[in-house]
């Protein structure tokens, strides 16, 4: 199947970013949010990134008004009937995306792909509330979108080959290097990177360093191009913690499990760049 129009639900960072290179890339493009003010944010970040590429002299105005028209908001997930892709990229909670899964499966058409951009939830169960799993795979992109090259194309117990084929090409198709991962907690590189995040928090926690120090020492030590901390805040300290709480269900190794500090700076609400609170941002003392 030619995919040629991509629907996007959730215009946050995470879907606004995967809008714009999808819109870029010559897709026709329908980014959906569950309210006017929410839309109207995603789209002028999508928007926006494209006036800043074009004041650096990176893309042409011309280029710009051809991009801005390949992409569309709207608040009607009906509008989704004809979409040949779908991706969710909403909050990091199974029981929503589960209840979302279920309202596309009767919103889709029968051949539509449906994905989520979900860093460590398990595909089958999404996949699992609809009657397509050979149709449903996980295609987790990085953030930020636009800068990040990779995308983890994951394989659940059910998905085809031709599923896999599909999304694996899309991906090239937006400018990325797709890697496929079976279905299993974190993929692979919250696998990997989420108990180096949550030493970090321990090590912060336990007075052993400061956060600034630990930084610097990985970034100086280590060649990172962000530290713990600093990653932290860009990933989503929210993000970090339900994805660990993923991990440590399916692993329970110490190495996974969310420190106290985590938990309680998210239940403070502090989220770190998504919405200006973290271990830095509008951080007097954490």
């Amino acid at each position: 199947m030619a995919i040629k129009k991509v629907g996007i639900i959730g215009g946050g960072l995470m879907g606004s970013g995967i809008a714009q290179v999808t819109a870029q890339a010559g897709y026709d493009v329908l980014l959906n949010e569950v309210n006017q003010e929410l839309l109207d944010k995603g789209m002028a970040r999508v928007t926006g990134a494209w006036d800043m590429l074009t004041g650096k002299g990176k893309i042409t105005a011309e280029q710009a008004a051809g991009y801005r028209g390949h992409i569309r908001g709207t608040l009607d997930l009906a509008e989704f009937a004809d979409c040949d892709l779908i991706i969710e990229a909403i909050i990091e909670n199974l029981d929503h995306k589960r209840d979302l899964f279920a309202k596309l499966e009767g919103i889709a058409k029968r051949d539509a792909l449906l994905a989520s951009n979900t860093s460590s939830l398990p595909i089958i169960e999404m996949a699992a509330v609809t009657t397509r799993q050979d149709r449903v795979i996980g295609l987790h992109f990085f953030n930020p979108v636009p800068l990040m090259k990779l995308v983890e194309v994951i394989r659940s117990i059910a998905t085809s080959d031709q599923t896999i084929e599909e999304l694996r090409q899309f991906a090239i198709s937006v400018g990325k290097t797709p890697i496929i991962a079976k279905d299993t907690a974190g993929f692979v590189v919250n696998f990997l990177l989420i108990p180096y995040m949550l030493a970090a928090i321990r090590m912060y926690e336990n007075g052993i360093a400061t956060k600034e120090d630990i930084d610097t020492g990985m970034k100086l030590g280590c060649g990172y191009p962000m530290g713990p901390f600093e990653l932290l805040d860009y990933v989503g300290l929210d993000t970090t913690l339900y994805a660990a709480e993923a991990i440590y269900k399916e692993y329970p190794d110490p190495a996974y499990a969310p420190p106290t500090l985590l938990r309680r700076m998210v239940q403070a609400g502090r989220y770190g760049k998504k919405n200006g609170k973290g271990f830095y941002v509008g951080a007097d003392d954490n």
